[in-house]
């Protein structure tokens, strides 16, 4: 595992193969998944892609799918981005819901 700083924190990465052991499934699959853009590496390191902690959670939720539903790649792609939409509005409320708690500004 290697460490990148975007921000404050280093984030620690996984390497295309780290990432293929910790999920179980092959090369192959991660750059298809990769393909489909449903994983984004966050960096290029010296072997490849660089991944983060967001990556297995996208291949694990991906293969459930596949798995328990029999979604296919395009599915799970799409499955993927109303996913991701979900957490940005449920942020979202969360902000305004926190805002209106915090009193009326001005």
């Amino acid at each position: 595992m290697a460490s990148i700083s975007l921000t404050a924190e280093p984030i620690e990465t996984l390497e295309l193969r780290e990432l293929c052991l910790v999920c179980g499934v092959s090369a192959e699959l991660v750059i298809d998944l990769m393909e489909e853009g449903i994983l984004e590496p966050v960096a290029r390191g010296r072997r490849g892609p660089l991944f983060t902690s967001v990556a297995v959670r996208r291949v694990q939720i991906v293969r459930r799918l596949q798995r328990d539903l029999g979604v296919n790649r395009a599915g799970a792609g799409l499955a993927m981005e109303l996913i991701d939409e979900l957490q940005r509005l449920r942020r979202r409320v969360a902000l305004l819901e926190a805002r209106d708690r915090s009193g009326p500004a001005g």
